[in-house]
């Protein structure tokens, strides 16, 4: 962390920048966005720069670096929105792309500028030093370690790739409502993908972390770990059976299991499908919807998490907002328009994936808080049961929570020890029923370690997920061992 108390802006939106923008040019392009009458306008610059490495076996199959630039404007007047963008920062084309976003609005306004302050933003992954800055060379030694190692762990590793991206997004924001901030995003994701073989059949493992840091996370976390980690879970999914079909009880890793909550359960939490009456969650504020056991939070200001943001993408600070708490439901997550619907506050909440996109209520870091009880003894609680040791993909109805959810590594739980590693799990059930039939929470919470992307409307945006060991007394199994 550096000791500045105020991030200071950097080409191309500094004055004397390649751009040249400032606080008098935003207040004039505000005024042109403002000038047929709408109630609320901003501009988004973005520049973004990303690099990225893979490595195959022994070779560096691909290395890639890209730069984009562009300005969105939005308008909004009621409940309609207008949104321009431009990849071009000359004065004429900004000037059209905050006309072209004003004529949603069709009432007399003004074109006065609009006085701006600095908003001051809090210091959640302040760096002193980007891993864009350091040499090629030191990230490619980082993957080639990682294939070794993985190799070296057993002569069951017959394949190991590795890959590294990284990037750093700058923006700046300026309102209607007189603020104006800036701030630099920061991120690395690092994974590895082991292949075992054995009796011509193959499994696959994987490994992988990241967030809003430098190259100094490998400190932690050395390439070695990572690729031992993916051998270990591909050696083990090799003497993996089917799993068993039917209702049982499933026990949730710490961790990244956080994932089931955040599709099950998070996206019905987000305030636009609440507001339009399309999720579960709609009109249940005071109510219960889980498990007394159960507080949900999303939490932005963990420290160089991925999902971590000092802003949100309306120029909203976003903190901790509890959306469950003792199973009942407490509150939503908020972008501008959506509390301005419930006559609230935001959230902090409203993201978007680039300043090609208007931004709309996402999460940030979703986690179900930890219990009382101890990891084994949630596991010798269970008589015959599955154990979700890692997620892959899945698919949710945001209208009443469906899921169905697949597993890359899960566990046959007998006589409260886990026993067979299990393939072809699939979970099949209902958010807010799942959270209802919580019964045991470890005290054991933990963070996902930077790998997760959540998608939404078309657009992607990095996240973070957590929760402790989980009892679930009941979900349906779809497997094909009878």
């Amino acid at each position: 962390m550096n000791d500045a108390q105020t991030p200071k802006p950097m080409a191309p939106f500094a004055p004397g920048g390649p751009a040249g923008i400032d606080a008098a040019v935003c207040s004039r392009l505000l005024g042109v966005c403002m000038r047929h009458g709408g109630d609320y306008a901003d501009l988004y610059f973005e520049y973004r720069r990303n690099g990225g490495f893979v490595y195959d076996d022994g070779i560096l199959k691909s290395a890639s670096r890209s730069v984009s630039l562009g300005l969105g404007v939005r308008v909004q007047k009621g409940d309609a929105t207008g949104y321009a963008y431009t990849q071009e920062l000359t004065d004429e084309a900004m000037t059209r792309a905050c006309e072209t976003a004003a004529r949603i609005a069709d009432e007399g306004g003004h074109d006065e500028a609009i006085e701006l302050a600095s908003r001051e933003l809090p210091h959640r992954y302040d760096l002193d030093a980007l891993s864009l800055q350091a040499p090629s060379d030191d990230k490619k030694k980082l993957l080639e370690r990682a294939s070794k190692a993985a190799h070296a762990h057993d002569p069951l590793i017959v394949r190991a790739e590795a890959s590294f991206a990284e990037g750093v997004r700058e923006v700046l924001m300026a309102t209607s409502d007189g603020h104006m901030c800036f701030d630099v995003q920061p991120m690395i994701r690092f994974g590895v993908r082991a292949v075992a073989e054995k009796d011509g059949k193959q499994q696959a493992g994987s490994s992988g972390g990241g967030g809003r840091m430098t190259l100094g996370y490998f400190e932690d976390k050395s390439p070695e770990w990572h690729a031992e980690e993916a051998a270990k879970r591909a050696i083990a999914m090799l003497d993996a059976e089917e799993a068993p079909a039917g209702e049982f009880p499933v026990v949730l890793a710490p961790g990244d299991s956080g994932i089931l909550l955040h599709e099950a359960v998070g996206h019905g939490l987000e305030a636009d499908f609440n507001r339009k009456g399309t999720s579960r969650y709609s009109g249940q504020i005071g109510e219960m919807v889980a498990s007394e056991l159960c507080t949900v939070v999303d939490d932005a200001t963990l420290l160089q998490s991925r999902g971590s943001i000092n802003v949100d993408d309306e120029g909203n600070e976003p903190g901790r907002t509890v959306l469950i708490e003792n199973g009942k439901l407490v509150g939503y997550m908020h972008d501008r328009m959506s509390a301005r619907h419930y006559g609230i506050d935001s959230t902090g909440n409203g993201r978007r994936e680039s300043y090609a996109s208007n931004a709309m209520p996402r999460m940030t870091n979703t986690i179900l808080l930890g219990g009382e009880s101890e990891p084994e003894e949630i596991l010798k609680s269970v008589k015959k049961g599955i154990y979700a040791a890692r997620f892959g993909g899945g698919q949710v109805d945001i209208s009443n929570g469906d899921f169905v959810f697949s597993l890359t590594e899960g566990y046959l739980i007998e006589d409260g020890k886990l026993t067979t590693p299990l393939k072809g799990v699939n979970l099949i059930g209902n958010g807010p029923d799942v959270l209802n039939r919580v019964s045991m929470l470890g005290n054991d919470v933990e963070i996902s370690d930077g790998i997760w992307t959540c998608g939404k409307d078309g657009q992607s945006v990095p996240v973070g997920v957590g929760c402790p060991t989980v009892k679930i007394d009941a979900i349906t199994v779809g497997g094909t061992k009878l």
